[in-house]
């Protein structure tokens, strides 16, 4: 069963909030974040991307930095650009994107619901990913950023949701991608009691997001118990921050590629070796989005192709079989184009979907990559079906937008 309980967040002042939130640290490089801050002394940046705070070059691992990152997090709460709550609670957080609005739950997650699999992940994590955020939560001592969580379905915490959010928010604002970002606070006791013991009912939380966020404060947290000799197993390093959404409401979108060479095929010898496994549709120079699963979009030589996989090339019964990611990855880019490793062949690339199949036929376009392929994208069961199996799923497989805003509340392991 979930545990989770609530806690005193450490937040911007109402007024501040649109000065400090900002986008999460591993959706940006240094520069961009170094211009993002320009002339703002309250960005969260200086916090999560702390190597601006240096000249440019600065290695970003270098010890100097965390204890930089640290150094402004403590000169942040001085200032009284965050400020601890006084109480424990739980917070609502909405965000909107093209019309349509998720509502998660920002909890403190129990770190051994992580440790023994109860809260499940469908992505390996890099040790030395782990390890720069380990560093980062252990100097600031508090989960900075959250990592974002998905649960079956909950009626009664639906209610919640619907009951809280008639209430006056206490942050609201639309950040600078057009996203809204909508914040409410839960300090009523009966209400907390509540939604502890619904999450109680639910037997698994899944990690959509930030696999090495999670593994990491995870195991900062078993650290800290380990080498705490009064241990108790109730002090707050014993749990992390994450924003629990209900898997309905979120929507996983396409995670796309784009490759350099045809492996030395030419346009029709590719196009003919496609046929073997799929059905192979010209859709002219008009984009063509995948419309169902086992559809794709080929874009080549100034023309869009439907792709479709036969029957008896996917396995429906095989959570890791019947994604597309596998099928396209299998058939197309290994057997046909000699790309076996997707993270780290230098011949492929990754597009999110946000950036639209404009982004695929620009890349095409201007002669930087020969062909590119669109996905149908993966859904919410599947992902469910994945982490419950104990499988994992292949790379770039699922991209989910909006992005969690960090700085809107963080967690103290003290």
């Amino acid at each position: 069963m979930a545990k989770v309980k609530p806690f005193k967040g450490v937040r911007p002042p109402k007024h501040l909030v649109e000065d400090v939130a900002s986008r999460p640290y591993d959706v940006l490089n240094s520069e961009e974040a170094r211009k993002e801050a320009e002339g703002n002394e309250k960005s969260l940046y200086f916090i999560i991307k702390p190597e601006i705070n240096f000249e440019v070059g600065t290695d970003e691992h270098d010890p100097k930095v965390y204890d930089k990152a640290a150094e402004n997090f403590k000169m942040f709460q001085e200032k009284g650009w965050l400020v601890q709550d006084d109480k424990d609670h739980y917070y609502i957080y909405a965000q909107t994107m093209d019309g349509r609005t998720q509502y998660g739950f920002v909890v403190a997650a129990w770190v051994n619901d992580y440790m023994e699999g109860r809260i499940k992940k469908h992505e390996l994590t890099r040790r030395d990913k782990e390890e720069d955020r380990m560093k980062h939560v252990r100097v600031n001592n508090a989960n900075i950023e959250p990592v974002f969580f998905a649960f079956p379905d909950n009626e009664e915490l639906e209610a919640i949701i619907r009951e809280v959010t008639k209430n006056e928010p206490e942050y609201n604002f639309v950040a600078p991608d057009s996203f809204g970002h909508t914040l409410w606070t839960i300090n009523d006791e009966e209400t907390i009691k509540k939604i502890t013991e619904e999450f109680e009912k639910i037997p698994h939380l899944y990690i959509a997001d930030g696999h090495h966020r999670s593994a990491a404060a995870a195991l900062v947290g078993a650290e800290k118990a380990q080498n705490n000799p009064d241990h108790k197993g109730d002090e707050e390093y014993n749990y992390f921050m994450a924003v629990a959404f209900p898997a309905s409401h979120l929507k996983i979108i396409d995670y796309n590629r784009v490759v350099k060479d045809l492996n030395g095929l030419t346009e029709e010898e590719f196009l003919d070796k496609l046929r073997k496994n799929f059905d192979v549709e010209e859709k002219g120079t008009e984009i063509y989005q995948p419309n169902k699963l086992h559809n794709f979009s080929l874009y080549l030589g100034g023309k869009w192709y439907s792709l479709t996989a036969k029957p008896g090339t996917y396995n429906d019964e095989d959570p890791i079989g019947v994604l597309d990611v596998t099928v396209s990855s299998d058939l197309i880019l290994r057997d046909i184009l000699g790309i076996h490793d997707l993270r780290s062949d230098k011949r492929i690339d990754f597009v999110g979907g946000i950036r639209g199949l404009d982004e695929l036929k620009r890349r095409v376009d201007s002669g930087e990559m020969k062909m590119a392929l669109a996905l149908y994208p993966v859904t919410m069961d599947q992902l469910i079906d994945i982490a419950d199996s104990g499988n994992i799923m292949p790379p770039k497989t699922t991209w989910f937008e909006p992005k969690l805003r960090s700085g809107l509340v963080i967690h103290k392991l003290d």
